[in-house]
């Protein structure tokens, strides 16, 4: 998801004509979709990683990588644009390799897994594949003098590194939003109250980014752009205009009329054996969610809330 703020960002800053070759060429491509899976509308899959090393997955070595945030945001011909979390732990069939966590489907195959396991479990064929890694969101929070974030309560989690002293609002790094945006053990919600925090460090950022003062000056609109670009892996024909229209997907999905949250879920700790804790999506109302996505007839009250 965290893939997002890149988007945004080259969609204020890649007007250029110029700019725009450049940064095409800075972009990553990896083999991810097949196109073998056509449904109507446009649909992006964005993958996330919180990895404690430089946070982008690697496309050539999967073996014990994970995908820690898994969202779909579905455009379809008409109706409302949808950005919806699939929990990393969903329990899932991953073809070839029988039933498992869904974000381990990267791990065995790759992006190309992933896409091909998504596309299983929802009908919904991905037309673009974009993958970051939260630290280069981390990146970003620095180049652009850092955000403002909010939590309504006090947090010490020693996994994430979050220490957040007093409820209320305020001024963070690059480090301390890299936190913020992996904490989950402290939060009731788990995975599911991640994706909330993520998405805020995504809307401040590109807040600051809209600032006309901060990318007025062209030397400045290389660095942001470089900042971000050099973090981020997409599908193959996967370019900027893409990526721009992904951007718009994106506000649309998060504004009043969008519709946001994860699909029906039946349980949050399904045992089945083997695999630990897994999230079970609700077998009887999973599959006219996921065509309603397709629809466009998805509403907010159809959702599995994140909080």
């Amino acid at each position: 998801m965290a893939a997002v703020l890149i988007v945004l960002l080259v969609l204020v800053l890649a007007w250029p004509i110029g700019l725009m070759i450049w940064a095409n060429g800075k972009i990553n491509h990896v083999d991810a979709t097949s196109g073998g899976l056509g449904t109507p509308g446009t649909t992006y899959l964005l993958a996330g990683s919180d990895s404690r090393a430089d946070g982008v997955l690697d496309g050539d070595s999967t073996e014990g990588q994970r995908t820690d945030t898994i969202m779909l945001l579905t455009v379809p011909r008409s109706g409302a644009t949808s950005l919806i979390s699939l929990p990393r732990d969903t329990y899932v069939e991953i073809p070839g390799h029988g039933a498992n966590k869904l974000n381990t489907a990267y791990a065995f195959g790759g992006p190309e897994l992933l896409v091909e396991t998504v596309e299983q479990l929802t009908g919904i064929g991905v037309d673009h594949y974009v993958e970051i890694g939260m630290g280069g969101v981390a990146g970003l929070v620095d180049a652009v003098g850092g955000v403002e974030l909010c939590l309504d309560y006090v947090v010490d989690d020693r996994d994430s590194g979050l220490v957040w002293e007093e409820p209320g609002c305020q001024v963070v790094d690059g480090e301390m939003a890299l936190a913020f945006a992996r904490m989950r053990k402290s939060d009731p919600l788990g995975d599911i109250g991640r994706t909330e925090w993520q998405q805020q460090v995504i809307q401040a950022v590109t807040g600051k980014i809209a600032n006309p003062s901060l990318v007025a000056k062209p030397g400045e609109q290389v660095r942001l752009v470089d900042a971000g670009l050099g973090a981020l892996t997409v599908s193959e024909g996967t370019n900027i205009l893409d990526m721009g229209r992904m951007a718009l997907a994106f506000r649309n999905a998060t504004a009043e009329d969008g519709v946001r949250g994860a699909p029906p879920i039946a349980s949050m700790d399904y045992r089945p054996g083997g695999v630990g804790s897994t999230v079970l999506l609700d077998e009887a109302l999973a599959p006219a969610f996921f065509q309603s996505l397709i629809d466009g007839t998805v509403t907010n009250d159809d959702t599995h809330t994140l909080g």
